[in-house]
């Protein structure tokens, strides 16, 4: 449906467009969605750029643009509306209604400053109003400076710009009054404190003057010190359930931010983030290096996937399949995780058709869904009215089925829990629905887990059992896993009415778009 690219990069400014650079360079296709609206676009010059000192911004981001775009990195201007996980990656839908696939997501939207409500605060931003020392301290250097303290670090930040001036004017407004013993540092400073509320900024021109505060007294000042409130540019990650986090300083909120590891992958795989959306101390040059950071580990992750595949194609080049990896087995759990971890989906989220048609005809009740994965089978049952409780020994699936319950408005209605199919047992009559989907565990495994399972049901409650009946499989790995018809209804202990047990045709799309057909094992039985 949408063109597809290995990354999709929302935000063009230092983090993004060097991520790009760098994943181009690894031969990698890579789109950058921008809306144009840089942090510090309102700055005149970038400083402790090493090699770049004192270029303006706009210059800075045109250079990167060419050099990626020099790589084979493609540019799209407009506003990244929406993300959302699917087979394969994500689509990230666009302000002019298109949508493109990425295999991986980097987002690098960066912060929003939400500066003081002071009359003149914002008209004089980036210039004359300021907030970081080591960006703009030498441009204003031994001129009059003020400091307008709205939290408990107002006088930190007064004795810190003290370094590029003598005459330093710290403004009580909003912020707390200054201890004896924070009083006794600023005088011993030379820093003046004036008590009372700013109401607004004076000017000359268009440049700053002085300080007006309530009381109609102007201090005269050319520069005056804020500290915005720096929130994350995070709409997007909130639609992925990756909300940003409130950060604080001396029991201080001063903004927000997204969280992640050191290489900036996020708790939702394939999602990943640099710069100010997750480091709100970040320069510009280290927001660059973040990108870089960070590119080089998507294109680590990409090379492991890409691998993989590689590695299935091949065995089923030589007639092994993949479907033994749906073999129950407890030393292949770790494995199965870290196959959730390397994907941001690895099912479709919709039902099992044979679940669906042999369930649509029952009343609902207390259902127990077994390999959960991603919750397809479950979320479908809790939203038909069952309580459900789903079982997997993946945590990494398990979250996302979580999260799939929740989206769907039935995360009240299904439990989950991680445990190991081949020696968990579920409580005595428990269920009226046992469902158990491509678990494929030995014939001894096999047997074991039925008989558990009848005791599971309460009477006249239903098992559903679907497999594949893979021919090749069979021959090469042994029926003992890929049980027939025949083998699946040997095993049911006790008294069973069998109601169906059948091989059923069906289709599945493969990797690479065709239509290989299938044949399951389906079994419905009724515990008398």
């Amino acid at each position: 449906m949408e063109q597809q690219y290995d990354v999709v990069v929302v935000g063009g400014g230092a983090a993004g467009l060097s991520g790009a650079l760098a994943l181009s360079r690894a031969r990698r296709s890579v789109l950058v969605v921008d809306d144009g609206a840089p942090r510090n676009a309102p700055a005149g010059h970038v400083h402790n750029y090493l090699g770049r000192e004192g270029t303006p911004p706009g210059e800075l981001l045109t250079a990167g643009r060419r050099e990626a775009a020099g790589y084979g990195a493609e540019f799209l201007a407009g506003e990244a509306t929406g993300a959302r996980p699917v087979d394969d990656g994500f689509v990230v839908d666009l302000c002019n209604g298109s949508s493109v696939r990425g295999r991986r997501l980097l987002v690098t939207t960066g912060l929003v400053d939400e500066l003081p409500d002071v009359p003149g605060v914002r008209e004089l931003w980036g210039r004359d109003v300021l907030h970081c020392p080591y960006c703009h301290g030498w441009e204003v250097r031994d001129q009059p400076v003020g400091v307008l303290s709205t939290g408990p670090l107002g006088v930190h930040g007064a004795l810190l710009w003290r370094q590029w001036s003598a005459d330093v004017t710290l403004f009580q407004h909003t912020g707390p009054a200054p201890t004896d013993e924070e009083r006794e540092q600023l005088s011993a400073r030379g820093i003046s404190v004036v008590p009372g509320e700013v109401a607004g900024l004076v000017t000359a021109g268009d440049r700053l003057s002085g300080v007006r505060l309530v009381s109609g007294q102007v201090v005269p000042r050319a520069a005056l010190v804020v500290a915005p409130r720096f929130t994350a540019r995070s709409g997007l990650l909130d639609a992925l359930g990756l909300p940003a986090v409130d950060q604080e300083m001396a029991g201080h909120v001063f903004g927000s931010a997204v969280p992640s590891d050191p290489w900036g992958a996020t708790a939702v795989p394939g999602v990943w983030v640099a710069g100010n959306v997750t480091d709100l101390r970040a320069q510009v040059i280290s927001s660059a290096a973040a990108g870089l950071n960070t590119a080089a580990a998507i294109n680590a992750d990409l090379i492991a996937e890409d691998t993989r595949r590689a590695v299935a194609d091949r065995a089923g080049q030589h007639g092994h399949g993949t479907a033994h990896r749906h073999a129950c087995t407890a030393q292949d759990a770790a494995a199965w995780d870290e196959r959730y971890l390397s994907s941001p989906s690895v099912w479709s989220g919709r039902p099992n058709a044979a679940l669906v048609a042999e369930v649509a005809d029952l009343p609902p009740g207390r259902a127990l869904d077994l390999g959960s994965g991603e919750g397809g089978d479950a979320v479908w049952l809790a939203s038909r009215g069952w309580r459900v409780t789903g079982v997997d020994w993946s945590p990494t699936a398990l979250q996302r089925a979580a999260v799939h319950a929740a989206e769907a408005g039935v995360g009240d209605r299904v439990e989950w829990v991680t445990a190991d199919l081949t020696t968990w047992t579920p409580p005595a009559g428990a269920f009226d629905l046992i469902a158990a989907a491509f678990l494929h565990p030995t014939a001894a495994e096999r047997a074991a887990l039925l008989a558990r399972l009848a005791s599971a049901l309460a009477p006249g409650g239903a098992l559903v059992w679907v497999g594949h009946d893979y021919t090749e499989e069979r021959a090469v790995w042994g029926a003992d896993r890929f049980a027939d018809v025949d083998d699946v209804v040997a095993d049911l202990p006790g008294d069973w009415e069998v109601l169906v047990a059948e091989q059923r045709p069906r289709e599945a799309r493969g990797h690479e778009g065709g239509a290989p057909p299938l044949v399951d094992v389906v079994v419905r039985a009724r515990r008398r």
